[in-house]
Parts: structure tokens; C-alpha cells; sequence
């Protein structure tokens, strides 16, 4: 993650144990269910497995396993989005969301939505705002462009920690700019 949002944050964030959140970072796509086939147990255990095979204490690879257990993206709307049981976590999935944010952000969505053979854009499908994690999960083939309003647009309202609520301002801008430009050219009017 190219920034830990909130390691410079507030004072609860200034207590956070920087190398649990090192590790979680680095390690947390390992329990990602689009690479465990749809199991959130598998990566957890894959994470504490590899990090006591390589000497970390007992205790911080059960943070870290714990962390990337509570690692996604919780739905659409704040009662799906609970606390995570440790402020390392809450630094760790805000630094995870803000990667998804502003124009990195967007290079990744249209890469990704093309290595699954997504179409750019498609008027006729209108985005779905409000699903359950397994609907998101196997909602199919939509258009990249609904991407922004069924995630990327939402994040910046479900961060917790105070620099990533600080930096997502900015990439959220660049974000509804974006989409306004590119509305206005699908229409043909520039």
C-alpha cells in the first residue's frame, strides 16, 4: 500500500504497533476470496501459518491473521461496516480502500474490469447500491463504470482513522471528476 493511512494520524493511531500493520499490509490480498475460491477461512490461515513458519510470535501472527480475517470491503451501508477489533486493522483496511481511490485508483478499476473482459460502460445497466456481501461478491460481468458508484465513491465514507478520512477528500475529487468528464464525452458533448 503505497501510504498507511493514519500511522500520522490522530493519537490513536499514533499508538498502533507499526510492525502488526506492516505485516497486515503486506499480507493481507493473501486472504482476498477472489483468490481463495469464495473462502474466507483459507487466507487467515494461510497468513498465521506463514508467519510462525518464519518466527513471528504467536501473538502477532494471531493479529495479523485476525486483521486479514475482518479485510473487505463491508457493503453499502454503515451497519455493515463494523469496527475492526484493532486500530492496526482500522489503519490497514483504510490504507487498503484509499489505494482504490482517486487516480490510481481509477488506472487499477479500468485495468482490472479489462483483465476480466468487462465493457467500459453500458447506460443501460444501472449500478446496484444495495447488496449483500455475497450478492457483491457474485453480482457478474457489470460495466466498469458502475464500479465507481457500487464501491469506489462510497469509501471515503466508511474510513476511520483521520488521515485516511484526510486524503480521501482529495481522491474523491478526482474521482467525481473524472466520471463528470467522461460522462460528458460518452455523450458526445466535448
Amino acid at each position: 500500500m503505497a501510504h498507511l493511512a493514519g500511522l500520522e494520524g490522530g493519537e490513536e493511531e499514533r499508538g498502533a504497533d507499526v510492525f502488526v500493520v506492516e505485516l497486515a499490509a503486506l499480507l493481507h490480498d493473501i486472504a482476498d476470496y477472489k483468490l481463495n475460491k469464495g473462502n474466507d477461512i483459507i487466507g487467515p490461515r494461510k497468513v498465521g501459518a506463514l508467519l510462525l513458519s518464519i518466527g513471528v510470535n504467536p501473538e502477532t501472527a494471531g493479529k495479523v491473521a485476525g486483521i486479514i480475517s475482518e479485510m473487505n470491503f463491508p457493503g453499502t451501508t454503515r451497519a455493515k461496516n463494523p469496527r475492526m477489533s484493532l486500530i492496526e486493522g482500522e489503519i490497514v483496511r483504510d490504507a487498503d480502500f484509499l489505494d482504490a481511490m482517486g487516480a490510481v485508483g481509477i488506472a487499477r478499476t479500468f485495468a482490472y474490469g479489462g483483465s476480466k473482459g468487462r465493457p467500459i460502460y453500458e447506460p443501460s445497466v444501472k449500478p446496484k447500491l444495495k447488496m449483500t456481501q455475497a450478492e457483491y461478491r457474485r453480482r457478474g460481468a457489470s460495466h466498469t463504470i458502475n464500479h465507481f458508484h457500487e464501491k469506489l465513491l462510497r469509501l471515503k465514507d466508511i474510513l476511520r482513522t483521520r488521515e485516511a478520512k484526510r486524503l480521501a477528500a482529495g481522491r474523491q475529487k478526482v474521482m467525481e471528476s473524472f466520471l463528470e468528464e467522461f460522462y460528458f464525452e460518452w455523450d458526445g458533448k466535448k
